[in-house]
């Protein structure tokens, strides 16, 4: 990739002045105003702005100098644009073993150990516990008459009754403290999810960032804790499920952690209304990506190992900018939070933290427009994750049409999308969300050709197009931030409950 310097990237931005007041600052947005932060975002000095890195620091410099300039003011209980966050590396080990019964289970192949010490365990009962899953409400107990201690505890994957990504992601931990509670000295839970093993894998089989607990690391994370892929031509896992005994031999060299700093980026604009503007819409983009060579997610070469992620997400950090600007040159009449997240690639992190650490109360909060996508084989379009359900089509038609743009609602819904971006962090809690997503009208090699690949780059976007991206979504947060109706979970949403417990008087 061609060589672009710091310097020449930050002296562009002298030249980008305020617009002047118009009805709608939004289509008064150059495409210089556009192109040179992606440029700068998804330039190879900043190395990726992998979470933790010296560029992902950078990036976030970047953000809060223009929320700085466009006047929004730090949220309360903040020294600054930065809330910090404390994130732990977990490493996974180098080797380990699987044996049950007589079948033998190979490392990555068929399992992966995500956490525990170093440890060899020989000849360890095998116990079977539905999804080793504890719910006071509902009364279940899958450890109900269950002796564990000592032994190594075999479950089914997540909650009962979810299988989106998130929800088994966030099952972890909570599944690995009861096992360990009981006297476990292994937690392995079963690969029965809807995406491919070597995902699962490549995800979870290298270094892993999770938000490190204040008291310290937890006792259960000292267990072994991992996942399995079942071997279809064997029925060991069937028969242990039945009720038959095993005994299994587990080795594992033991995992290692660091303590990995970052900040999600937050501003906010005040509202016109005298009234209004005691509610807030949030803007949210994240703006991490993947990092360089073994750290990213595609192949890479000597030539070039940056995963630059310009479409994923340096299009939406510019899109979220691009909003801040023009919503700043003519104050809306509710309030803006502007944040932009860390940690979305290794598991929505840096929302997750904010929707559980908000710095305006969510109860406050109207919506969340997000902005995130794998990139865009369509140029006619912007692709809507979340279409129908929170009474906002209209509006959302209307934004793009302005700029002779359609809407393609809802790609690939085989890929749960809607629960795979940092918008789930904040429509887990009530807040009624939307994913606002490049043109894509299904998952193609045009999409493959750039998703977490070194390909990814600046040089490679449509800028036209991408300036069209940038004012629709700009013009939609204006048009959700001024409507008189308030956004609502449609009837029967999945999120309708968690929205009228946030919302109730």
């Amino acid at each position: 990739m061609k060589k672009t310097t710091l310097l020449s990237l930050l002296l562009g931005l002298s030249f980008t002045a305020f617009a002047q007041k118009t009805s709608a600052p939004e289509f008064a947005l150059t495409q210089a105003e556009v192109e040179v932060p992606l440029r700068f975002l998804a330039s190879d000095e900043l190395g990726g702005r992998r979470t933790g890195s010296n560029g992902n620091l950078i990036a976030a410099r970047y953000i809060a100098e223009h929320l700085r300039t466009y006047g929004y003011q730090p949220a309360p209980g903040l020294n600054g644009y930065f809330q910090p966050i404390g994130f732990q590396a977990s490493t996974p080990p180098a080797t380990a073993s699987l044996m049950i019964g007589k079948t033998d289970y190979k490392f990555k192949e068929d399992f992966i150990i995500m956490t525990g010490d170093a440890a060899t365990l020989n000849k360890v009962e095998v116990v079977f516990a539905g999804h080793g899953w504890i719910d006071e409400k509902t009364g279940q107990d899958d450890y109900k008459g269950k002796d564990v201690k000592g032994k190594i505890v075999v479950v089914l994957p997540g909650p009962p009754n979810e299988s989106a990504p998130q929800a088994v992601f966030r099952a972890m931990g909570q599944k690995r403290d009861w096992a360990y509670e009981r006297g476990a000295v292994g937690l392995i839970e079963l690969y029965r999810l809807s995406f491919p093993w070597n995902f699962f894998t490549s995800y979870f089989g290298k270094e892993s960032l999770g938000v490190a607990p204040k008291e310290g690391p937890k006792a259960s994370s000292k267990m072994i804790y991992g996942w399995m892929k079942e071997k279809t031509d064997i029925s060991d896992i069937k028969d242990l499920q039945a009720g038959k005994k095993f005994k299994a031999n587990l080795m594992s060299s033991g995992f290692s952690r660091r303590m990995v700093p970052s900040q999600n980026v937050v501003g906010i604009l005040e509202g016109s209304d005298p009234e209004l503007k005691n509610e807030y819409l949030i803007l949210s983009a994240h703006y991490d990506h993947v990092g360089v060579g073994k750290e990213g997610g595609g192949a890479y070469s000597k030539e070039d190992s940056i995963f630059n992620g310009a479409r994923d997400n340096a299009m939406g950090t510019v899109a979220l900018l691009s909003a801040a600007k023009s919503l700043s040159l003519q104050r809306p009449k509710r309030s803006i939070i502007l944040l932009a997240v860390t940690g979305e690639e290794l598991g929505l992190l840096g929302s997750q933290y904010y929707s559980e650490n908000p710095l305006i109360p969510l109860k406050q909060c109207i919506f969340n427009l997000n902005t995130d996508g794998a990139g865009y084989n369509s140029t006619e379009h912007i692709s809507i994750i979340g279409w129908s359900r929170t009474g906002t089509d209209a509006l959302v038609e209307e934004a793009a049409n302005r700029v002779n743009l359609k809407v393609f609602p809802e790609p690939a819904p085989e890929q749960n999308l809607f629960d795979r971006s940092d918008n789930v962090s904040f429509a887990s809690k009530g807040v009624p969300a939307l994913n606002y997503s490049p043109g894509i009208t299904k998952f193609d090699d045009v999409i493959s050709k750039y998703y977490h690949q070194v390909a990814d780059q600046a040089e490679s976007i449509d800028m036209p197009y991408f300036l069209k991206y940038c004012q629709s979504f700009a013009n939609l947060a204006r048009l959700i931030a001024d409507n008189a109706q308030r956004p609502q979970w449609k009837a029967g949403d999945k999120y309708e409950k968690a929205g009228a417990e946030l919302y109730k008087k």
